[in-house]
């Protein structure tokens, strides 16, 4: 059991790092499958994002895909949204929440397959001479993007909130959100979704480590596969044109909403 559990996250940290995602909405069903308690596949699912994400930051670094303080001023926001998901998670249905989330996957695939002829980006501005305290000018590897902070922080904690409260690294949420509402490049969006990943999902294990949750001999086991994989995903990523990264994501996320919808209510 453990070899084919080994080379099943192995495809599922190759897939996920490709996309620049941590994966745990991939890891955790899959040791589920597989008999595996769900407090220890939890805090197992946190550590292999760790490791997914580190593994592939290595590569996306290397290519000037992770723009550091972009992605570490969107961490801001999505973790206060994400304490005040952890609050409020008590009085909301599941499955009406994850019925919204769905619905997300399902609006931002449509948007990555068939973008809109016109691109708009909600929380960009067109021009700014200088930053200040509301609107930033970045330029990372060639390319300009302007944001309208005051825009960008309700939305990444709005976001922060519904990942939180559905139980997700929120990957998959954060990228199209990134791409279609901020402006950023798909490349970069990835890039610094790998490493953003990696800093919900350490939070997350030093909870559950605390509490001992982890079981270390099996995790660490499952990282070498998941490591590799991530190495292999990452690499083939950074060599596909960005449109076909995008319409891939978009069949992607359609594949996601479906195992989700499908977990909700127990069909798998």
């Amino acid at each position: 059991m453990s070899l084919l559990l080994s080379i099943i996250l192995f495809a599922a940290a190759l897939v996920a790092s490709f996309f620049g995602l941590g994966g745990g909405v991939l890891y955790t069903p899959i040791q589920l499958w597989f008999k595996v308690p769900f407090n220890e596949a939890s805090s197992t699912s946190l550590l292999l994002i760790l490791i997914t994400s580190f593994s592939a930051t290595i590569v996306f670094r290397h290519k000037h895909r992770v723009d550091w303080k972009l992605a570490l001023l969107l961490e801001i926001p999505t973790t206060a949204g994400a304490f005040i998901g952890g609050i409020l998670s008590e009085y909301f249905s599941s499955n009406f929440l994850t019925g919204i989330l769905i619905l997300l996957l399902l609006l931002s695939a449509f948007l990555m397959i068939r973008p809109p002829e016109k691109h708009y980006s909600l929380c960009t501005i067109r021009e700014v001479r200088k930053n200040s305290l509301w609107f930033w000018k970045r330029e990372w590897n060639g390319n300009f993007y302007y944001l309208n902070l005051r825009c960008v922080f309700p939305i990444m904690f709005i976001v922060g909130t519904i990942i939180s409260i559905v139980g997700i690294s929120g990957g998959v949420i954060k990228i199209p959100i990134m791409v279609l509402l901020l402006g950023i490049p798909m490349p970069i969006a990835i890039g610094s979704s790998a490493f953003m990943v990696g800093l919900t999902a350490l939070a997350g294990l030093l909870g559950h480590a605390s509490i001992g949750h982890v079981n270390w001999h099996t995790a660490l086991l499952l990282a070498v596969p998941v490591f590799i994989g991530a190495q292999i995903g990452s690499r083939a990523s950074v060599h596909i044109k960005t449109r076909k990264v995008k319409h891939l994501y978009g069949w992607f996320l359609i594949i996601v909403a479906i195992i989700t919808f499908l977990r909700a209510w127990r069909f798998i």
